[in-house]
């Protein structure tokens, strides 16, 4: 069956569509970056000290990534920010809904999150977050996040997350300076193209870094006095 001009638009968008995206990954014209499996360098933003690397790994559909970057404020204020779930969704990428869902401990809990990707259908996710805290000893903070997706009944119309498995590592260069370095693989299930996830994977990273950059600075976190919800540092 032939298809006339006017039902032929709609195919010819969607495949300008994806070709457009595709070629602002960085890594289409790259011969090598299928078989690649090392870090390959695809965002790096100097002025806002943003680094973004990816791999393809043999037991993975997507690309893993490694991120950097730094914050202008303490290990404390860098805290605050990152361990208010309610609050994700002022900065962190496409994020329209957040929560905390169990506080397990002063140093676990859990988050739901729902997310707006383009060219997707909404999906949303639950992650285990657990802290291990600052020592003078180790000279960092680490976050571990993982995705559940079991924790709560999977709510119609949204497509459940079923990889989010992320490593924060957080390190205070100065006494107003934080490096942030993460490592690790999202898989956002149901019908995700490759081509759409990945171009995904490097843009969400660097626009949260961006909105936590900008969130670190607002009072409420950087002069705020009040104990956090959750063990960030240990004397």
């Amino acid at each position: 069956m032939r298809m006339n001009k006017w039902q032929m638009i709609p195919v010819m968008l969607c495949f300008i569509g994806a070709q457009g995206w595709a070629d602002d990954d960085g890594l289409t014209n790259m011969p090598s970056a299928r078989g690649n499996k090392d870090w390959m360098l695809v965002k790096d933003d100097r002025m806002h000290q943003i680094r973004i690397e990816v791999k393809q790994e043999d037991d993975k559909k997507f690309r893993s990534m490694r991120v950097s970057a730094v914050m202008d404020a303490s290990l404390e204020t860098v805290a605050r920010v990152q361990f208010d779930a309610d609050n994700l969704k002022r900065w962190f990428w496409s994020t329209s809904e957040s929560r905390l869902l169990k506080k397990v401990s002063d140093r676990e809990f859990y988050y739901y999150q729902v997310f707006n990707a383009p060219l997707m259908p909404e999906r949303d996710s639950v992650v285990h977050a657990v802290v291990e805290p600052y020592t003078a000893k180790k000279g960092f903070m680490v976050l571990k996040m993982s995705a559940a997706p079991d924790y709560i009944p999977p709510k119609p119309g949204l497509v459940r997350m079923v990889a989010q498995d992320l490593v924060f590592k957080f390190t205070p260069i100065e006494k107003d300076k934080t490096l942030i370095v993460f490592e690790g693989y999202i898989n956002p299930g149901g019908f995700s193209p490759a081509w759409a996830t990945n171009f995904i994977q490097r843009k969400s990273p660097y626009s949260s870094l961006l909105g936590m950059q900008r969130m670190v600075q607002l009072p409420e976190y950087r002069d705020a006095t009040g104990p956090l919800p959750f063990t960030y540092k240990e004397e």
